[in-house]
C-alpha cells in the first residue's frame, strides 16, 4: 500500500509539473516530455504489477485537476496505466535487467519500453478525445503523434535516471570528483546557453553526454539526457533560442528528435561501455585465476 501511495504522489507531483510545461496541439493541450510514464515503468519494474493501481490513482489525480472526470477520462486512465503494464510485461519477456549493463538492455528499454508500448496510450487517450467530439478527426495526427512522443520520451529519459540511483554514489578519487563535478557544471551551463540561444549549438550537448556516458556510465548519462530535454521543453514553451519563430508543429518536431537522440545517445552508449567494462572485468579476473593456478601448479612440476 505504501508504494502505490508513493508511486501515486510521485506520478501526481510530476504529471503537475509536465502540465506547467505543455504546449496546444492543434487545439488540444499536450506536454512534450510526460515524466510520470517513466516513473510508472521504473516503479513497476521495481516492485513488479502489483503497484498498478498506484499509476491509475495518480493519472486520476491529475485529471481532476483539469476538471471534473468524463467517461473519457476513464478510458485515459486505462490507457495510461494499460501502456507501462505492457512495457513491463515486453521488457520481462526480453530478460531486461535493470542496471542496463548490456547493449540489448538499453535496446529493450528504447523500443520494448518506449517507442512501442506508448502507441497504446497515445491511440486510447487520442482516439477517446475524437470519438467524444473534443478533437476534430483532422487533427488526430497531430495531436497523436505529440501525445506518443511524450509519452516515450517520460521512459527514455525519466525511467534510467530512477535505474541509476541504486547504482549513484559519491567517487572515492578525489579525481573523479573533480571530474564529476566539473562534469556537472559544464552540463547545467552548456545546457543552458544552447537552449536559450538564438543560435543554432545545441549539437555542443553531444560531447557532454559521450563524456558522462564514457566517464560515469548510466548514472552520469541519465541525469544529463534528463537535463537537456528539461531545459530543451522549457525553452520550447518559452519559444526561446532555437525554437522561437517557428509553429507549434515546427516546435514539436525539433523536440522530438532532439529528445530522441539524446536519450538513445546517453542509453545506449552507457550501456555498451558497461557491458565492455563487465567483458575486461570477466577477462582480467580468468587471467588472475589462471595465473593463481600456475603458481599452485609450478612447484609440483618441478618436484
Amino acid at each position: 500500500m505504501l508504494w502505490i501511495l508513493a508511486v501515486a504522489a510521485a506520478y501526481y507531483v510530476t504529471g503537475r509539473l509536465g502540465l506547467l510545461q505543455r504546449l496546444v496541439v492543434a487545439g488540444a493541450q499536450v506536454t512534450p516530455l510526460w515524466l510520470p510514464t517513466g516513473i510508472a515503468v521504473a516503479a513497476l519494474l521495481w516492485r513488479g504489477p502489483r503497484i498498478w493501481p498506484g499509476i491509475a490513482l495518480g493519472t486520476y489525480l491529475v485529471i481532476r485537476t483539469l476538471g471534473p472526470v468524463a467517461p473519457s477520462g476513464v478510458a485515459i486512465i486505462a490507457g495510461n496505466t494499460l501502456a507501462p503494464l505492457c512495457a513491463y510485461a515486453l521488457l520481462r519477456r526480453a530478460r531486461f535487467r535493470p542496471e542496463l549493463d548490456r547493449l540489448r538492455d538499453g535496446l529493450a528499454l528504447v523500443f520494448l519500453g518506449g517507442l512501442l508500448p506508448m502507441l497504446l496510450s497515445a491511440t486510447v487517450g487520442t482516439g477517446v478525445l475524437a470519438l467524444a467530439g473534443s478533437l476534430p478527426w483532422s487533427d488526430f495526427w497531430p495531436v497523436w503523434a505529440a501525445w506518443w512522443a511524450g509519452d516515450a520520451m517520460g521512459v527514455l529519459v525519466g525511467t534510467p535516471v530512477l535505474l541509476a540511483l541504486p547504482m549513484t554514489g559519491l567517487p572515492r578519487d578525489v579525481y573523479r570528483t573533480a571530474e564529476a563535478v566539473a562534469l556537472s557544471a559544464a552540463a547545467v551551463l552548456v545546457t543552458l546557453v544552447v537552449t536559450r540561444s538564438s543560435l543554432s549549438l545545441l549539437f555542443l550537448v553531444f560531447p557532454l553526454l559521450i563524456w558522462a556516458a564514457v566517464r560515469f556510465q548510466l548514472a552520469g548519462a541519465a541525469p544529463c539526457a534528463l537535463l537537456i530535454s528539461a531545459a530543451a521543453v522549457s525553452a520550447a514553451t518559452d519559444r526561446a533560442g532555437p525554437f522561437a519563430h517557428h509553429s507549434t508543429l515546427e516546435i514539436m518536431a525539433n523536440l522530438m528528435a532532439l529528445n530522441g537522440c539524446v536519450a538513445l545517445t546517453a542509453l545506449l552508449l552507457s550501456a555498451l561501455v558497461t557491458e565492455q567494462n563487465n567483458v575486461r572485468l570477466k577477462i582480467q579476473q580468468a587471467c588472475e585465476d589462471l595465473a593463481e593456478l600456475v603458481n599452485r601448479l609450478s612447484p609440483r612440476a618441478r618436484g
